[in-house]
C-alpha cells in the first residue's frame, strides 16, 4: 500500500503543478520549468519507496524491462489515474479549469507524444533501472529535466504530456479537449514500449 499511495502523491504534484501554472498562462518560461521540477523533486521523495513511475507509461516499460512486478502494474495505473484526477479536482478549485488547445495536427501531435514518451522512458530505464548507473543521484533530475525538454519541445504541438495520467488531468481541467486524449494515451504507451524493446537490445546482459 505504501507504494500505491507514493504513486497517488507524486501524481497529484506533478499534475496539479501542470494546471497551476498552465490555466493562469504563467508568463514566459515558467510552466515547462515548475513541471520538470515538480516531477524531479517528486523522483526524488519516492524513488526509494515505489520507484517514483508516477505515468502509467513509464510503469508499463518498467514492467516490460524487468523491475515492475505484475502484480503491481493494474494498482500503479489505478494510484496513478486517481491521482491526476484529485490533482485536476483541486486544481479547479484553486486556479479554475482552462481554454482546450487546438490540436492542428492529429498525427504530428501523436508523433510528438510518442517520440518524448520514448525519451522520458528511455532515460527512466537507463539512470533509474540500470546496472551501470545503480546508486547514482542525479536520476531524479535526468527524469526531470526530460520532461521539461519535452514540454518546451512539443508542447504547442501535442501538449506535452508523455504520460496517460497527465493526459487525463489536462483533459479534466480542459487544458486540452477530453476527447482527445486518446492522441496522448496511445503515443505515450507505445513510445513507452519502444523504449523498453531498445533498452533490452541495448543491455541485453542486464537482466
Amino acid at each position: 500500500m505504501n507504494k500505491y499511495l507514493t504513486e497517488f502523491v507524486g501524481t497529484f504534484f506533478l499534475v496539479l503543478t501542470v494546471g497551476c501554472t498552465v490555466i493562469p498562462g504563467a508568463a514566459g518560461v515558467i510552466a515547462p520549468i515548475a513541471i520538470g521540477a515538480a516531477l524531479m523533486v517528486m523522483v526524488f521523495a519516492g524513488g526509494h519507496i515505489s520507484g517514483a513511475h508516477f505515468n502509467p507509461a513509464v510503469t508499463l516499460a518498467v514492467w516490460m524491462r524487468g523491475r515492475c512486478e505484475t502484480k503491481d502494474v493494474v494498482p500503479y495505473w489505478a494510484a496513478q489515474l486517481a491521482g491526476a484526477g484529485a490533482a485536476a479536482g483541486a486544481t479547479g478549485f484553486l486556479v479554475g479549469s482552462g481554454t482546450p488547445m487546438t490540436i492542428e495536427s492529429v498525427p504530428q501531435a501523436l508523433v510528438a507524444e510518442l517520440l518524448f514518451t520514448f525519451a522520458l522512458a528511455w532515460v527512466v530505464l537507463n539512470v533509474a533501472t540500470a546496472k551501470g548507473t545503480e546508486g547514482n543521484s542525479f536520476y531524479g533530475l535526468a527524469i526531470g529535466m526530460t520532461v521539461m525538454v519535452g514540454a518546451f519541445a512539443v508542447g504547442g504541438i501535442s501538449g506535452g504530456a508523455f504520460n496517460p495520467a497527465v493526459a487525463l488531468g489536462i483533459g479534466i481541467m480542459k487544458i486540452v479537449d477530453l476527447s482527445q486524449i486518446w492522441i496522448h494515451i496511445v503515443g505515450n504507451l507505445a513510445g513507452a514500449a519502444g523504449a523498453a524493446v531498445v533498452f533490452k537490445i541495448v543491455n541485453p546482459d542486464d537482466k
